[in-house]
């Protein structure tokens, strides 16, 4: 296991003033193009989109979210952006080559950096997000993260010149809030830093509270979104909805959020349409990969789950495979709708986002 590193910067007084600077100006509001990925939309009107909905920012948290790599392209990309005013968050996928997501087509996992970085650099974004892994990696999570930290850091003077950082993503129930800590730490955190998502934790069975209290300084982008959390049989079971429809205390996010991270854009990744996922810890196979849970992080997560119900309002379930043409087109208008109104949630109830309020 990887010991944990000594802090290279952020001191309280720096968090202090930047808590400052983010509660005077208001927390940024965007969306990461996951949320609509079934539209197919591309760069240029993914950034209108964002435009005409009167948001701050947006995530193309894919490389398939371009139209074209090419230079030119995203040099268009960059100016269209900046004509906007829309700031663009980049991404890219899993860079941990012992991972079971990763995709040997990209080579090795520091020349996909380096693809990240080099797009990344091109549109004008001072973020890439990346994974990990997924929960699947859990039973090699010690040398996953080892790896993970080793391809950070083979980058590490090319992100410290272009002036981008590295948020690596709480990915699909890959870490616990305090192990992807300690990925962050031990890559150095003057170049690597959270993509905090708030639905992910509870794959991980932990309250996503818990989750912004302990990445919170490490923060620079984010995958938003609200979860129902309800006890099952088998212990409990967890399902992503709009934001609003859920048992997270958003309003109590909110609020620690602009203490802990309030120039990190708010990216809403709206996640529905996709079945409960049963957490079956009543069953002791479940644990195996969760020995290190301290009890008082897995008792605020039992609190979470008893106190919530599931979700009962109207919803089109068809999961994450092929859909017949009715289903597809169901889902985009689904995904579209639920996206914009989680928005207007996040704009009208918990006060997130600047440029809707001028």
């Amino acid at each position: 296991m990887l010991r944990r590193t000594f802090l290279q910067s952020t001191t309280a007084a720096a968090l202090g003033a930047a808590a400052a600077r983010g509660q005077a100006g208001g927390i940024r509001l965007g969306f990461d193009s996951f949320s609509i990925r079934d539209l197919g939309w591309k760069d240029i009107q993914l950034i209108d989109y964002a435009a005409s909905l009167k948001l701050d920012a947006v995530q193309l948290s894919s490389l398939n979210d371009y139209e074209s790599l090419e230079p030119e392209h995203l040099a268009k990309v960059k100016d269209h952006a900046e004509r906007t005013g829309i700031t663009i968050d980049a991404g890219i996928y899993t860079v941990c080559d012992l991972s079971t997501s990763w995709d040997p087509k990209e080579g090795s996992s520091t020349a996909y950096l380096r693809k990240g970085l080099g797009v990344a650099h091109a549109v004008g974004a001072r973020v890439l997000r990346c994974a990990m892994g997924t929960r699947a990696d859990r039973p090699d999570l010690d040398r996953c993260i080892e790896a993970t930290v080793k391809a950070l850091r083979s980058v590490r003077s090319e992100a410290l010149d272009l002036g981008i950082r590295i948020a690596v993503e709480n990915h699909a129930g890959d870490t616990q809030a305090r192990e992807m800590k300690m990925l962050i730490e031990a890559a150095g955190t003057d170049f690597v830093g959270s993509c905090l998502d708030a639905g992910n934790p509870l794959w991980a069975i932990e309250d996503p509270l818990l989750t912004l209290e302990t990445l919170g300084p490490y923060v620079i982008t984010t995958h938003i979104r609200d979860t129902a959390v309800f006890e099952h049989p088998r212990g409990a079971a967890v399902q992503w909805v709009a934001l609003g429809d859920g048992s997270v205390d958003l309003r109590r996010f909110v609020d620690l959020y602009k203490k802990l991270c309030p120039n990190a854009a708010m990216q809403l990744e709206i996640i529905t349409g996709i079945p409960p996922d049963v957490l079956p810890y009543l069953e002791p196979d479940f644990w195996k990969v969760f020995r290190q849970t301290p009890a008082s992080e897995f008792a605020r997560f039992l609190k979470l789950a008893k106190s919530g119900h599931p979700y009962i309002g109207p919803m089109v379930i068809a999961g994450w495979g092929t859909k017949s043409p009715v289903l597809e087109a169901a889902f985009k208008e689904q995904q579209r709708a639920d996206l914009e109104r989680s928005l207007e949630y996040a704009k009208k109830v918990l006060g997130v986002g600047v440029r809707w309020k001028s």
